[in-house]
This record gives C-alpha cells, structure tokens and sequence, in this order.
C-alpha cells in the first residue's frame, strides 16, 4: 500500500488528512515541521508528499526545492497545501517541482481525489506518454535529449529540469512542429485525470524557456501559437 508524507504545521488539518487517507487505506507518515519533514522525505522514501507551504523551521516551498534538487527525492510527486490563493504561490510552488497546488479550506474528498490520481500516474511511470518512436536519445546539435536518463544537455553539461518539465521537452520535441493546446498538453503531459489549472502549462514553459535561453542566449526552442498553444520549433538547432 502506498505511503503518504504529510507536512502540516496544524495539528487538526493533519489529523484530518490522515484520518481520511488511513481509511482510503493508506499508510500516512506526518510532520509538524519543515525540517523534520525533509528528513522524513529522505529516510522513508515516501510514494507522495502532501506539503503545506507555511511551516515552521523551513517553509514549504524551500522542501520542495531541497527534495528536487535531491537525485534520491526528485521524482516522488508533491502536492503542496496553502491557506493563500494567490496566483504568485501557485506559481512559486509549481516553479520549485510541485505537481499540483490545493488551497484551504479544501475538501478532504478533493485532496484524496487528487492524491488518488496523482498516484495513477506515477504507477503508470513516467514514460507513460504513447510514443510513436522509441529512440531514447533525441540529438538536436548541441542539445540532447537523452531518455534513458531523464536529462537534458547542452554542450556536453546536463541541464537541471524537474521531472514534468523534462516530460513536457520530451513530448514536444518529438514532434516539430505541430501545434498542442494547453489542454492536449495537460492531457497527454499530466495525464487525463489532471484536476489542475491549464495555466500550469505556461508556468512549465516560462521555466523551461528561462533555463534554455540563460544558457544558449539563442531563439526558444518552443514557440507560442498565439490563440492556440505551443509547439517545439521544426528543424532547431541550438
């Protein structure tokens, strides 16, 4: 049975996650603290963690960075809980290696909806994609895609991308050229039980966008069909 982390400084919120994951039949793990939590992430190895970003000792959104940062924690997903519905904090989150985004007061049938989901695809495994090809190494001159490894290089140096933005590279640059709209995009990316907001998509490709253009100082490898979506450039070398 899976195992579920929770970090929440509020000792009825995590009593109330745990109460209704324990009769979903879950085993649940908790922390009243950021730090703790990180430790807790490391040693139990965890199938999810369900984070809130207000904690005592280390805040959220810097476990979330720590956790991704970690070639031992990247992939486990998170789920991170808010009392605020800024859009700036679901940005932030997502930015850090967050999967979904759920703000208080929320629905405990909702959060174990999308733990739930969450969990679906995991199992389905990250190359759950429905790949025509099955090369593992995509080579566009001085950026290789190499799927085996789940990395991405530049000139020879692998670049740092979160799990979901190496899926979202990954599915574009297999096909140049054609147009995906967010939807498509969270559909085939997320997954179809995605519960989300489509503008996740766009905080993805900001990302991915920032991290390439620092480094190649050349035109973005994905370009935005305005009204439409995205699509990876046709014949880019970079």
């Amino acid at each position: 049975m899976p195992r579920i982390l929770v970090v929440d400084d509020e000792k009825n919120i995590l009593e109330l996650v745990r109460f209704n994951l324990e009769r979903e039949g879950y085993q649940v793990i908790t922390s009243l603290d950021g730090v703790r939590g990180l430790e807790l992430a490391r040693s139990e190895n965890p199938d999810l963690i369900v984070l809130d970003v207000m904690l005592p000792e280390m805040n959220g959104l810097e476990v979330c960075r720590e956790l991704h940062q970690d070639p031992a924690t990247k992939k486990i997903p998170i789920i991170m809980l808010s009392a605020r519905a800024d859009e700036l904090d679901r940005v932030l989150g997502l930015e850090m290696g967050a999967d979904d985004y759920v703000t208080k007061p929320f629905s405990p049938r909702e959060l174990v909806a999308r733990i739930k989901a969450r969990l679906r695809r995991s199992r389905r495994g990250k190359d759950s994609l429905e790949e025509a090809a099955v090369e593992s190494r995509l080579d566009y001159g001085r950026m290789v895609i190499d799927e085996d490894r789940f990395a991405v290089y530049v000139d020879g140096t692998k670049q740092e991308f979160t799990p979901k933005e190496f899926e979202l590279i990954r599915f574009l640059a297999r096909r140049p050229g054609k147009v995906f709209s967010r939807e498509q995009l969270l559909e085939q990316v997320w997954g179809y039980d995605y519960a989300g907001d489509s503008r996740t998509v766009d905080v993805h490709i900001r990302h991915i966008r920032h991290k390439l253009e620092n480094l190649t100082k050349e035109e973005q490898i994905i370009e935005t069909v305005r009204g439409v979506g995205y699509r990876f450039k046709e014949g880019w070398q970079c």
